[in-house]
């Protein structure tokens, strides 16, 4: 019979295999189920999951098979199709129906999941640094400082700022430094001389020149507020009673910052005089430098003596220049 158009289509033939008898499994070929094949021992047709089933490739008899040629017989009635997972994200909402996600279709982890944050909801008691059932509380001296995120060293010496970070509490007065006059120092009458301060009793930061221009000099790095005062115990160089005029001075590269008149009339005039300069704060930057001066003058031109006031190089002498650095003041 002739068609006009397209013919009817063709039937899928399906497979035949065949396997010599004497076992009870067999490797199929492609993948099948028990209900997609048909299996002949010696030409007569099996019953299925009575007589075998398939899993995969295998096909298993439920008793051995008589031995022979090709006397096993598979017939496959169709192709175990495997179509594989969806790709991600491509099964929309409208593909669901309504209800059909019950709960016991959620994965496992979900269902684990849940399960534990309700305990910890119900748990009835935290024991250990944390406890409490509802409202938690941690215990004293539970929260050492290895469980805190703050910058810096934790050690004595520093504190926790409120900012999380470690610093050292507080700070020094340094610079610093104290010299003291040992022997005497002879200047004449008339002038503004310099006290030559030769002792050092203590320079933190070696800023204090003992032996030739005998001023401290602000090192770099720290220029701030800075007390500065000194003491000299002056003489009459020839022993009489002859000083009349002393002005101490304080100077600051060179000139003046701090000075005191003393201006003695003809019944005060002695041998000895102490003078004082300061105290004074001073803003000094980097490389400035301070020493200490004094005019002297005595009513008959003769000459004085800047002298140590005490035994020696004595702690305790009346002649001495010193300061540091203040802790806060620009």
């Amino acid at each position: 019979m002739s068609y006009i158009g397209n013919g009817p289509p063709l039937l899928a033939q399906y497979g035949v295999e065949s396997f010599d008898g004497g076992g009870t499994s067999f490797t199929l070929s492609k993948p099948a189920t028990t209900a997609t094949v048909l299996v002949f021992i010696d030409g007569v047709r099996q019953t299925p999951t009575d007589a075998y089933s398939v899993s995969g490739v295998t096909l298993t008899t439920t008793a051995t098979t008589p031995s022979g040629t090709d006397n096993v017989t598979v017939q496959f009635l169709g192709d175990v199709v495997d179509f594989g997972e969806p790709s991600d994200d491509s099964v929309s909402t409208a593909k669901i129906q309504d209800d059909a996600v019950t709960a016991d279709k959620l994965a496992n982890s979900i269902n684990t999941e849940i399960a534990a944050n309700t305990a910890k909801v119900t748990n009835a008691t935290h024991t250990g640094d944390v406890t409490g059932a509802t409202a938690l509380t941690i215990a004293a001296d539970a929260v050492d400082i290895a469980m805190l995120s703050a910058t810096g060293t934790a050690d004595s010496t520093t504190f926790l700022r409120g900012d999380n970070a470690w610093a050292s509490a507080g700070g020094d007065n340094t610079p610093a430094f104290m010299a003291v006059l040992e022997g005497s120092d002879t200047v004449s009458s008339g002038g503004v001389e310099r006290i030559n301060f030769n002792v050092e009793k203590y320079d933190t930061d070696n800023a204090y020149d003992n032996t030739t221009n005998y001023r401290f000099t602000v090192p770099a790095g720290e220029g701030g507020a800075y007390m500065i005062f000194f003491q000299a115990m002056i003489e009459d160089a020839d022993n009489g009673y002859d000083i009349d005029h002393l002005e101490p001075q304080i100077r600051v590269n060179g000139t003046a910052r701090w000075a005191f008149t003393d201006l003695m009339n003809s019944s005060l005039e002695r041998r000895y005089f102490t003078v004082h300069g300061g105290p004074i704060i001073l803003a000094l930057e980097a490389a400035d430098y301070v020493d200490c001066a004094c005019y002297v003058q005595t009513s008959n031109g003769g000459d004085l003596k800047f002298v140590a006031g005490g035994s020696g190089a004595s702690w305790y002498g009346r002649t001495y220049f010193c300061g540091y650095k203040l802790i806060g003041v620009s």
